[in-house]
Formats: C-alpha cells, structure tokens, sequence
C-alpha cells in the first residue's frame, strides 16, 4: 500500500504537468515586444494593442523572436496584411544574425501559398496548400493561423480550415523558439494580434 505521502506528491507532479502543458497562454502582451527579440534592423513595434512588422530602410529579412523555445504545441495568432504583406510564423527555430534555420508557415499575399510550410536554408518547400485553398485568405482583412506541431507532425489551418499537413522526421528531431517574419524587399506590413500557445 502506498503512503499517503506519496500519494499526495504524484497527484502534485500531475497537476504541475497539466498546469503547464494544459493552458493556453498568451506570447504578446499587447502593450510592448517582452518575452520577444528583435533580429535585424526591420521595424516592430506596438500600436493600437496590435504587433506590427514593417519593411525598414535595409529592406532586408527580419524577424522576431520568443525568448522561449517550444516543441510540441498548438499556436493560434491573427493576422492582416497590409502592404505587400509576405511574412510567415517560424517554429522550432533557431537564429545566427539574420540567418534563420528552421520551418515557416507561409503569410503572403494571394497565390502565394498561405498556410504552406518551407524549411529556410534547406530543403525549400516542403508542402504547399492546394490552389484552390487561397480563396480562404482574407485580404486587407483580419484572419487566424492555427498551427500544431506533435512530433513529426506539422498540420495548418486558415480561418478554420485545414491547409496542410505534414509528417517529418527532421521537424520531429527539433526544438526552437516561434518568430515572425518581415521577407526582403520592402513595402511591407504586417498586423498581428491574439497570439497564443498551448503546449502540448
């Protein structure tokens, strides 16, 4: 018979474990970039309650990134483009100046594969939503990512609705923070609100 002792403690540890992995919890404050590092010399700031990324003079790629790193989770963030609007959420990533490695999903203007997940400085695209999909993009209108990463598992879905998914081995190898991404080339803004993670 176990003592009551440890029987109190493994119930602890499991209410640890499901209060830390169970909630969902929010990654902007919505007031300043805490618990985010700025990569680049690209503008990010806040405004109305809103996180926005706009083109600098360098016009180059910048991002911004968690100060903490995740592995298995489910993201939610909001999202309208203004501008030219090409963007994307890294995860499981890593940084070295401006040179990214890891996975992005997509945020670009129509015909361009929103939703679709590309591995920066390696193998290029790795699946891209069918064409018929973009007609889910809202431009010049708010709209919701939701990605979940579970292993080797990446699936995505704009506005509700499934975009791709997508099972490899090198992603379920990786651990890294979640950035947001201003693409080279200028002309570009971004508006992002109601970015939230529940770990899973």
């Amino acid at each position: 018979m176990i003592p009551n002792s440890k029987i109190l403690l493994a119930a602890l540890c499991m209410l640890i474990h499901f209060g830390a992995f169970g909630q969902r919890k929010s990654l902007f404050n919505g007031k300043d970039l805490t618990g985010w590092t700025i990569h680049g010399t690209e503008k990010w700031y806040v405004e109305n309650g809103e996180l926005v990324c706009e083109s600098g003079p360098d016009k180059q790629y910048g991002y911004l990134s968690t100060n903490e790193t995740y592995k298995d989770f489910e993201l939610t963030v909001h999202f309208k483009q203004e501008a030219d609007g090409n963007s994307g959420v890294f995860i499981r990533s890593d940084i070295e100046g401006v040179k990214i490695s890891g996975w992005q999903v997509e945020v670009a203007p129509p015909a361009h594969n929103t939703g679709g997940i590309y591995e920066s400085y390696g193998r290029g695209w790795l699946i891209q939503p069918e064409p018929e999909k973009d007609k889910y993009l809202k431009v010049g209108e708010w709209n919701t990512m939701k990605i979940r990463a579970v292993g080797n598992e990446v699936t995505t879905w704009l506005n509700g609705k499934k975009m791709v998914h997508l099972s490899d081995e090198k992603i379920g190898a990786a651990k890294g923070f979640i950035a947001l991404q201003i693409h080279d080339g200028g002309g570009i803004k971004v508006r992002w609100k109601d970015l939230t993670i529940k770990e899973l």
